[in-house]
């Protein structure tokens, strides 16, 4: 296994953070043949990697367990490492500690050196230097409902981040387990906004906040539509999140956590249900792929309707899984989707999820995947 991405100007690279470390497959646009290069960052667990286009680097959020939660970087796809620079960390004089580094993100094309940190306990970070220090943007942290917020069962993790595409001081978060949070004013007030979105597991099934949101995404050509994937459905507002229309009928399940964008058409998103049964004898959930069976739902009307895509997914004993980050999509024509697996498959479709192959299978359990076409 080679260490370093063969990938050149214009191929697909798929960025995987598993538990033992970072994997990136590399194909050209065809998406056919793909290599895979790694692992980097042996031994720490990745929760999540990104590829910046605006520099070609590649930021890793690791979780260490020497070194602690850090960010690697790549300047040339794992072929070489940057030293270990500064990472997000809370000031020395307050009263919390960086437990894990959930998602790292990069800025817009129009704020060259700016990237963006979630973490647990849900804080989010900011660099303008690539990376180099950072600073911790404390209009969230202390927002006035702070101590109302609890933890998920992966923790009180900001995991997350939608930019708004043209207004710089716009931007959603999505925490676990108290819902979504806008900005307006680049992070020095932040809103509540989960009209709509259901907690069934509170004694209030609807509260201003304490929803669980697994993963949020926007359309970049539509920024006032929003969708996400709860733990109590799937979600669609079209007001920048002021409120939520339930999407979840026809689906076989309102839990799962992975959530894709078609990168053309804004009008279709992509689901994989899961069975959540509760029980002390399986650490609090059972998560499988509903009813075993590996299906992809597609909806090409905004939520409105959904299909199962099943072509080249097993269909019986599928005891499978995939986390929050576990599903990307690319930004080609037609659009290719990926799925990583906490059993350390990855399966792909290059043509809009009519069809699937798996591409890789026997790698680490996997957190994340990420998309990009390399410049």
């Amino acid at each position: 296994m080679t260490q370093g991405a063969t990938a050149g100007r214009g191929d697909v690279i798929v960025l995987v953070g598993t538990r033992k470390g970072a994997f990136i497959l590399s194909s050209s646009q065809g998406r056919k043949d793909w290599s895979l290069s790694g692992p980097h960052c042996t031994g720490g667990d990745v929760f999540h990697m990104a590829y910046d286009p605006r520099n070609g680097s590649t930021y890793v959020a690791v979780n260490d367990p020497v070194w602690g939660p850090e960010i690697r970087v790549t300047r040339d796809l794992g072929v070489t490492w940057a030293e270990r620079g500064q990472s997000p960390k809370f000031a020395d004089n307050g009263n919390m500690t960086m437990n894990k580094l959930w998602h790292v993100e990069p800025g817009r094309a129009e704020e060259p050196g700016v990237m963006y940190a979630g973490v647990d306990p849900a804080s989010l970070f900011k660099s303008e230097d690539d990376g180099g220090t950072w600073r911790e943007v404390e209009g969230l942290t202390s927002h006035p409902s702070r101590d109302s917020w609890q933890p998920g069962l992966g923790g009180l993790c900001l995991h997350s981040m939608v930019l708004h595409p043209t207004n710089l001081e716009t931007m959603w978060v999505g925490i676990s387990a108290v819902g979504v949070f806008r900005t307006d004013d680049g992070g020095k007030s932040w809103q509540p906004l989960n009209k709509g979105v259901r907690a069934d597991f509170l004694p209030d099934p609807l509260p201003e906040l304490g929803q669980c949101t697994h993963k949020l995404l926007s359309p970049s050509s539509q920024p006032d539509t929003l969708y996400q994937q709860n733990h109590c459905g799937v979600y669609r507002s079209d007001n920048g999140g002021q409120s939520w229309e339930d999407i979840t009928d026809g689906l076989p399940s309102r839990f799962g956590f992975v959530l894709g964008l078609h990168s053309q058409d804004p009008d279709t998103l992509y689901v994989m249900p899961e069975d959540n049964v509760q029980g002390t004898d399986v650490g609090g959930g059972y998560r499988i792929v509903s009813e075993a069976k590996m299906r992809v739902y597609r909806s090409r009307n905004r939520g409105n309707d959904w299909e199962p895509l099943t072509k080249g997914l097993p269909q019986e004993n599928a005891y499978m899984h995939s986390m929050r980050e576990g599903m990307t999509t690319d930004s080609l024509d037609p659009c290719g989707i990926y799925v990583g697996t906490t059993t350390g498959q990855i399966f792909h479709s290059h043509d809009d999820g009519d069809s699937w192959e798996l591409i890789f299978d026997h790698l680490p359990p996997i957190n994340s995947v990420d998309c990009a076409i390399v410049v």
